[in-house]
């Protein structure tokens, strides 16, 4: 017998949500101090990643257009360690995902796996940079600035974290992960540090998201505040606009769509409270018991890492998987990433794996269990809730309910259908 699933209640919760309107117009003033450092006819490289900035493409747009109008010639390389199965094609794919192509920024997309040995730190660590950046006059880093899923510092993922990992591709990656998490709290901003103050790098245009994925800052960091008080700056402004689920104990979380273009480990830990990596302690909230990850995003291009991170899947997300590209980048991330490719339990339909996490979620009564519905780990301002979470809801200023609860409705598939007014949907690109 299957269990009783309960309606859940649409919510949206008043966070801050600082945002840049005119996003170009922002990129090109924080670009002006480079004016003086361009000259006619250098080569510049910029940088690409895999996750889903939503404002990537007119970023990298705009860099191009200030670049070329100061003489430069630029150009983009995917910036993302092993992502893509580790090919220079599959990192294309990736790109493509994300919206980021020649058509779309104006910029070739010049991409290889090979990487040069640029120098090495003190204790003879190797540093690995992209060919085509390597052979460039410059490089210039367009990144977003956020909390890292694996450790905490000052420096996590950014700028630095974009120079040591993105841009040294599997080698890099590589030489960097197998430290394990504490080697990443020490090695990135380190090896950021050094490759910015090589005399390639211009700077870094970082951004940072608002809890709606929406561009909230653009700034210009220098060579020298990359893996610095810089960037410290700019996590620490993302790390007050992080919101996690909001409740103290959830039984059951289901998230709609995992996926690398939302957090490097598919579901953001940072946001569900559950990192699953030896010697990081687990958040003291939320305490989730049941995790159950529905689908696999498109963007993901097959690499279904973070899995790990859930209880409960279905036959739907498995099949998405190309395992090999999922392996590879499990291992190339070490510890961590061996971990979150675990795969869990997985059900047939996203009625049967619902239902199976309310039986296995400790309440004796289903209809009971406190349940919490987000569309992905990156976009958490909105979201469906069972009613017993209401008076928890309320305690937090200006959050609100929306309307009625509603049942989870499904397809003859049992597949979980959207809510038709596209509640809960991300913000598009």
């Amino acid at each position: 017998m299957q269990a009783e699933l309960p309606s859940l209640v649409p919510v949206r919760r008043s966070v801050p949500c600082p945002v840049v309107e005119d996003v170009e117009g922002a990129a090109r003033a924080a670009l002006a101090p480079l004016v003086g450092r361009l000259r006619p006819g250098m080569s510049v490289a910029l940088t690409a990643g895999s996750r889903g900035v939503r404002d990537v493409a007119r970023l990298l747009r705009e860099a191009g257009r200030f670049l070329r109008q100061a003489g430069a010639d630029p150009f983009i390389v995917p910036a993302m360690g092993s992502h893509g199965g580790a090919t220079a094609e599959g990192q294309v794919g990736v790109l493509e995902h994300l919206g980021v192509t020649e058509a779309t920024t104006g910029l070739p997309v010049r991409a290889t796996m090979d990487v040069v040995e640029v120098g090495r730190l003190p204790d003879g660590l190797p540093l690995y940079m992209d060919a085509y950046a390597a052979r460039a006059d410059a490089v210039l880093v367009v990144c977003r600035v956020k909390p890292h899923t694996d450790f905490h510092g000052a420096i996590e993922s950014g700028a630095a974290k974009m120079l040591a990992i993105g841009l040294g591709k599997r080698r890099g990656a590589e030489t960097v992960h197998v430290h394990g998490p504490a080697g990443l709290a020490r090695y990135v901003p380190e090896m950021g540090r050094a490759l910015a103050g090589s005399g390639r790098v211009l700077g870094a245009l970082a951004v940072v998201e608002n809890p709606r994925g929406e561009t909230a800052r653009v700034e210009l960091l220098g060579p020298d505040e990359i893996g610095a008080e810089g960037e410290s700056r700019l996590l620490e402004e993302s790390r007050r606009l992080l919101v996690p689920i909001p409740f103290e104990q959830v039984d059951v979380l289901v998230v709609d769509e995992s996926g690398k273009d939302y957090s490097g480990s598919g579901m953001d830990p940072n946001v569900i409270g559950r990192y699953r990596i030896e010697g990081l302690s687990e958040p003291a909230r939320p305490a989730v018991s049941i995790v159950v990850a529905l689908g696999l995003s498109e963007a993901s291009g097959g690499n279904g890492l973070g899995i790990g991170l859930a209880d409960i899947t279905t036959d739907r997300f498995v099949e998405a998987v190309d395992w090999s590209t999922t392996y590879l980048n499990a291992l190339t991330s070490g510890l961590g990433g061996v971990r979150r490719a675990h795969l869990p339990v997985h059900l047939p339909t996203d009625r049967e794996a619902i239902g199976a996490a309310l039986k296995a979620c400790g309440r004796p009564d289903p209809s009971e269990a406190r349940v919490v519905r987000v569309h992905d780990t990156a976009h958490v301002v909105e979201m469906m809730i069972s009613s017993n979470l209401l008076d928890e809801l309320a305690a937090l200023e200006g959050s609100r309910a929306c309307g009625p609860a509603r049942p989870m409705s499904f397809g003859p598939d049992g597949r979980l259908e959207p809510w038709s007014d596209g509640f809960c949907a991300p913000a598009g690109p």
